[in-house]
């Protein structure tokens, strides 16, 4: 079975083909410029590469509702030129076959599903059908993975947007040009930036009133960055129910994030929720696994099911 996988993203396009087991034949990335541009660039790498079925995981927010009009369409994104952009009926014509789209975090939370965490190689697991995967990088998103499927309805799960408690030191305003102080607009790379001024790469990762901070005001910014990916996490865990909560993304890749978000997420349960996946946060809020190819692995399988539809 040949089948083929798009990831689109704000600055790039992944592309690439491969089979239902998550063998990648082959990859390429496309530079993310004006839709004329990039969508035809995607097609020529695929263009006699005779792949069955394509799989899109894409950036939003999509139309997924198949009885609309704007079916596989980009809505109101902020991404300049993008809004309104059809990313589907191009490719089915162009390409003549069948094309399954989602979210970008969607498809990341089915490769998990299906090649990673809930496939078992979470510490104690022997496999899931209720999963989360959480980005928090640029913006936050996240994939709901329940009862093996993944979670529609009136629209996508739009879980980077919940409300949190503030952190009693944090007087930042907020990033989220919708909410200000909504999850993302707290917590992601962008917030970590505005609220010290710097990018959340360069901030060393030191204890509360570290000595060894390099940077002044900087001292708390891991633990506000924990306390409020802690609270979504509870937030998730009570909505949604999954048996792992995953967690990926640029800021997840300081490990020493872990675990101060899985102590203060004790500490917000207190003890209200008792089952053998809660009770141990080591191997329930777990990160991302598959080197950064959950979202390129779970449009393959979108492509895969894409068949069966």
């Amino acid at each position: 079975m040949i089948l083929g996988a798009l990831e689109t993203g704000g600055t790039k396009f992944v592309c690439a083909t491969g089979d239902e087991n998550g063998v990648i034949s082959d990859r390429a990335v496309i530079p993310t410029t004006s839709p004329e541009e990039t969508l035809e660039a995607v097609k020529k790498f695929f263009s006699g590469k005779r792949i069955e079925a394509l799989g899109i995981g894409s950036f939003g927010p999509l139309c997924l509702d198949k009885s609309s009009p704007d079916y596989g369409h980009i809505t109101s994104t902020p991404k300049p030129g993008w809004s309104n952009t059809d990313i589907v009926s191009p490719f089915e014509k162009a390409l003549g076959c069948p094309v399954r789209l989602d979210t970008d975090v969607n498809a990341a939370a089915l490769g998990e599903a299906v090649f990673g965490h809930a496939s078992g190689s979470a510490a104690g697991k022997t496999g899931s059908d209720n999963l989360l995967y959480v980005t928090i990088g640029t913006g936050i998103g996240v994939g709901v993975y329940i009862d093996g499927h993944l979670l529609h309805g009136a629209m996508h799960a739009e879980s980077g947007h919940i409300f949190v408690a503030r952190h009693p030191d944090d007087r930042y305003e907020g990033k989220c040009p919708f909410h200000k102080d909504c999850f993302e607009g707290l917590a992601s790379g962008p917030a970590i930036e505005g609220r010290f001024g710097i990018r959340g790469e360069l901030i060393p990762f030191n204890a509360p009133g570290s000595e060894n901070a390099s940077f002044t005001g900087t001292e708390k910014a891991w633990d506000i960055e924990a306390y409020y990916i802690a609270q979504a996490c509870v937030n998730y865990t009570l909505c949604y129910s999954p048996k792992v909560i995953v967690l990926g993304g640029g800021v997840m890749n300081h490990p020493e994030l872990f675990p101060m978000i899985r102590s203060y997420y004790k500490r917000f349960m207190n003890n209200y929720v008792k089952n053998p996946y809660t009770e141990n946060p080591d191997s329930y809020i777990v990160p991302a696994t598959l080197s950064g190819d959950q979202g390129i692995l779970g449009c393959l399988c979108l492509a895969k099911s894409a068949l069966t539809e």
